[in-house]
């Protein structure tokens, strides 16, 4: 069976505050770490009450510290945010303290608003547009060392020198990043569940198109989906009532703590906000094991990626690392730990 991994948020919800929802974060890296989960990343959002997560290079060394084998890494830190040089030191110190264990993922949107976005980057060089690319080249001489003689950077060392930059990942809800990561042969992982792109397109091309590189020999393509699991389909749709509201909310720009199953079941629906719920099912899976088993089969057999990671932002903590054990369960993870 497909390799499973978590995408975690640390989502904020109206009864979990914010650093509630950061130690919960490190209590489901414990749990899927024991279920057998390859992967454990962390995403960068800023100015959301929704999200408790704004700096993922200090979650993953916190949660690789009180993990033993699952690979901990960032879905993705936004390049365009940060200097290049000071991603290259920050997890080369990850893969120094724990080597082996760490991935770098990258994204190319601010993962905030405009005014945040200027915040972050008003100390740093400014370029007109879009400069993703021109911080991943310059992100990569960091470790290649490939800098142009006479450049000024040949004097500078990225610390520590003795650790490389753990394997890199490119991000995306397009195909830009997917022929990008293809060019370039790094991994790639695919955000079906925000992504207006088709997600079976974007894997294809990405792995028709991977050249071999020092980064990768061959693909590996990761899908990010949403889902639900709990013991009945009743339970596991209860459960994902919160996030229903929850993306109707963000639809408007609201970007409010994730509301209560109650909260979510008392609200008075309009048939237009109903439609437009039914239409956002489509990015999220909700069911018992065997019926997200049978909702998720014809993707991945399309989309042929080599591991699934999924995003479960339920409003109960203990709700959502059950749903977590149950797929761990349903997909053979459970057997795999015990062999």
């Amino acid at each position: 069976m497909i390799p499973l991994s978590v995408l975690d948020l640390s989502v904020v919800t109206t009864g979990t505050k914010p650093a509630a929802a950061l130690r919960n974060s490190i209590d489901l890296a414990r749990h899927v770490d024991v279920l057998g989960y390859v992967r454990y990343w962390l995403a960068e959002h800023h100015n959301l009450a929704s999200v408790a997560s704004p700096a993922p290079d200090l979650m993953i060394g916190q949660i690789a510290a009180v993990t033993k084998n699952i690979r901990v890494g960032s879905g993705g830190v936004m390049l365009p945010n940060h200097a290049p040089l000071v991603v290259a030191e920050r997890f080369k110190m990850l893969e120094a303290l724990f080597p082996g264990r760490i991935d770098l993922g990258l994204g190319r949107a601010p993962g905030t608003d405009g005014a945040t976005a200027y915040a972050l980057r008003s100390r740093l060089d400014k370029r007109e547009g879009d400069d993703f690319l021109e911080r991943l080249q310059e992100l990569i001489l960091w470790e290649t060392r490939d800098f142009p003689a006479g450049h000024p950077y040949n004097n500078v060392v990225a610390m520590p020198d003795d650790s490389p930059l753990p394997p890199i990942w490119l991000l995306g809800s397009s195909d830009y990043s997917s022929e990008l990561a293809a060019e370039l042969g790094m991994g790639f992982a695919f955000a079906h569940h925000f992504a207006s792109y088709d997600a079976i397109e974007a894997m294809t091309h990405y792995r028709a198109r991977f050249k071999p590189s020092g980064w990768r020999p061959a693909p590996h393509g990761i899908l990010a989906i949403a889902a639900v699991a709990a013991e009945t389909d009743a339970e596991a749709e209860k459960l994902a009532s919160s996030m229903d509201l929850n993306r109707l909310r963000r639809d408007r720009g609201q970007y409010l703590p994730l509301p209560s199953v109650e909260e979510a079941l008392a609200y008075p629906y309009s048939d237009a906000e109903r439609t437009s719920i039914t239409r956002n099912r489509s990015r999220l899976f909700v069911g018992s094991p065997a019926t997200l088993m049978t909702k998720l089969q014809p993707m991945i057999t399309a989309s042929q990626p080599d591991e699934l990671m999924i995003i479960t932002a339920v409003y109960d903590h203990d709700a959502r690392k059950k749903s977590y054990s149950l797929l761990a369960d349903a997909f053979g993870l459970s057997s795999k730990v015990a062999a």
